[in-house]
């Protein structure tokens, strides 16, 4: 909120350290001051002190950091838009004049609207890749984790600055798309899909590996019919064309519904070419070891390391059989990333942490072969969603959730509950708000957890109205709504506030402020939960404040500054909501 100010106030204190010789080329870090009154920032001068006590031992440091400390303060002076400046333990303490910093906010908020919190553009660029589903498969449950994750932290980071390609690979080739041909053609040939493609493609999957077990020829039909695709025999390929964009028009259908969107698509079967020829290379080069036909081509990356660790371990990169699996794709997806955007800063991956492993091989297989970008790249691990019952699901054996069944479940789920709280809503706001919280919940679980840790998802608690669930917090946003929505006219115009502050209104206006700040650490960490927690606490702040603070009955005076203070929290609320693809309504 106040950067310039800061901006301003840490070039003085730099010259001001020049002037007394004191070598000090870092960034102030800041930190806030509890309300007590007044707001406040605060920077330490120790690191300073340090810097000249290791050009003279005899420095104290913390005697030099309060000396550092009082003399600052007499060199800022009284800066604009303080009210007090204070040295203390060698601390720079700056407070803010309360009644201007909560205008300040206040109008900062109204002013900038939907942009409130975006950072400035930071000439970055950074490949968000996730979803990753498989064609020929049913969408489920499952994916839905990738999905959101890789999805919201798309939007925070694009936020934040940064230059976001939105990125989905696709696999599309396999002998798991090739069994799912084989019993096409074997059991459904000619047959055309319904409008629910995607579960009857998940049908056919679970039904093609349980013939294939009762079928001893199976196996080497699906390997032939591999053989033939690699040929470009163009009956196997016109059919897996075909089938597979079946699949495509499928997931998009599911992207659209969730509000999900792409700049570029990889798919597997586009590297399986060029990932022979590369791991072909390898072996010339000595980095991959060639054991066909007894064995498959590998490579021994912690012998290459010179390690005597098992760190790395082997990376098969082909098989015996001269069939390509992931690593042979992945090794050349990775190039071809940066050779299609030169200027990626990071190409980040988000793939379940079951594969961490892989991509720690395949980025130091890369590294080894000399291939430098590779070093931008990282994966972001992300760990299992619990159902309901503890459910298991496997696409091979068919005991899957459905995304669309989730979603139905969801969507009456929150008509429901809508039904029984305001009954008296028209049948199309009905059905737009259902979506909307049904949605919201089920995305807000999914991405509120630390990506790290498994996510339990419970319809109780992802329902929940006064709870951390994104009803709670589009609720907040509707609360507000309906108090502007009774203000006859356009908002009062900005003033300081002329009452003291109630403690419920400080905390709102310091969550307000803080937005900015959230989003940075969401899009500096990789992390989802930076946004939820924030978009929560701020909900909780407006829902006291809503409580215990009289709006439309209040004096004059009073009411104008929280008419705007209102206006200001529904306008931060609905940002945090859309940075996690959660609909802010504007009723319920």
């Amino acid at each position: 909120m106040f950067e310039k100010e800061r901006g301003d106030i840490e070039t003085r204190l730099k010259e001001y350290l020049a002037g007394q010789n004191v070598p000090f080329e870092e960034d102030f870090k800041w930190s806030s001051i509890p309300f007590a009154g007044e707001w406040g920032i605060a920077t330490s001068f120790f690191q300073a002190a340090a810097s000249a006590a290791r050009a003279d031992q005899k420095v104290n440091v913390p005697q030099r950091a309060q000396e550092l400390a009082e003399g600052a303060a007499k060199a800022l002076g009284m800066p604009e838009g303080f009210g007090r400046v204070e040295a203390v333990r060698g601390y720079l303490n700056l407070y803010f004049v309360a009644s201007r910093y909560s205008q300040r906010v206040v109008d900062g908020v109204l002013a900038e609207g939907a942009d409130f919190g975006r950072g400035e553009r930071l000439n970055r660029r950074i490949m968000v890749e996730f979803s990753q589903p498989n064609t020929h498969k049913a969408l489920h449950v499952g994916h839905l984790r990738n999905m959101m994750l890789g999805a919201a932290l798309a939007n925070i980071l694009e936020f934040a600055g940064w230059d976001v390609v939105r990125a989905n690979y696709i696999g599309d080739f396999g002998k798991d798309v090739l069994k799912w041909v084989w019993n096409y053609r074997k059991h459904h040939n000619g047959e055309q899909p319904p409008e629910d493609v995607t579960r009857w493609m998940g049908d056919l999957y679970a039904e093609a590996n349980a013939n294939l077990e009762n079928d001893p020829a199976g196996e080497k039909e699906i390997e032939a019919l591999f053989h033939r695709w690699e040929a470009g025999d163009e009956e196997v390929v016109g059919q897996w064309r075909t089938t597979r964009q079946w699949s495509l028009d499928g997931f998009n259908q599911a992207y659209d519904l969730m509000g999900i969107r792409f700049d570029r698509f990889y798919y597997e079967s586009d590297f399986e070419k060029s990932g022979k020829e590369y791991v072909e290379e390898l072996i010339r080069r000595g980095i991959a070891r060639d054991e066909r036909p007894a064995g498959p081509v590998i490579v021994k990356i912690d012998e290459l390391l010179g390690s005597e660790t098992e760190e790395y371990r082997v990376l098969v990169v082909l098989r015996s059989d001269n069939t390509a699996l992931y690593a042979t794709w992945d090794l050349v997806l990775a190039q071809r990333k940066f050779k299609d955007y030169p200027d990626l800063d990071v190409s980040l991956y988000v793939v379940d942490v079951r594969q961490s492993q892989h991509f720690k091989q395949v980025f130091k297989t890369l590294e080894l072969a000399g291939f430098e970008p590779i070093k931008k790249a990282t994966h972001l691990p992300y760990e299992i969603v619990n159902l309901p019952g503890n459910i298991t699901m496997s696409s091979r054996e068919g005991t899957i959730v459905l995304l669309e069944d989730f979603i139905r479940e969801a969507v009456s789920r929150a008509r429901q509950v809508s039904e029984e709280s305001n009954p008296e809503l028209d049948e199309k706001t009905r059905a737009e708000v259902a979506w909307a919280v049904g949605l919201g919940a089920i995305k807000y679980p999914l991405i509120a957890r630390d990506h790290t840790k498994i996510a339990t998802f419970d319809w109780e608690s992802a329902l929940d109205f006064n709870g951390q669930a994104a009803p709670y917090i589009q609720y907040a946003h509707v609360r507000a709504n309906s108090i502007l929505r009774k203000l006859d006219g356009d908002l009062p115009p900005g003033a300081p506030p002329a009452h003291d502050l109630d403690l419920k209104e400080v905390a709102l206006i310091e969550s307000l402020a803080a937005f900015p700040q959230a989003v940075q650490r969401g899009a500096g960490e990789f992390r989802t939960l930076q946004i939820t927690n924030h978009a929560f606490e701020l909900a909780k702040a407006f829902n006291e404040f809503y409580n215990a603070c009289p709006v439309l009955n209040a004096e004059a005076d009073v009411r104008a500054f929280r008419l705007r203070l209102v206006a200001a929290a529904r306008q931060v609320i609905a940002n945090a909501l859309g940075l996690l693809g959660i609909q802010a309504p504007p009723v319920m």
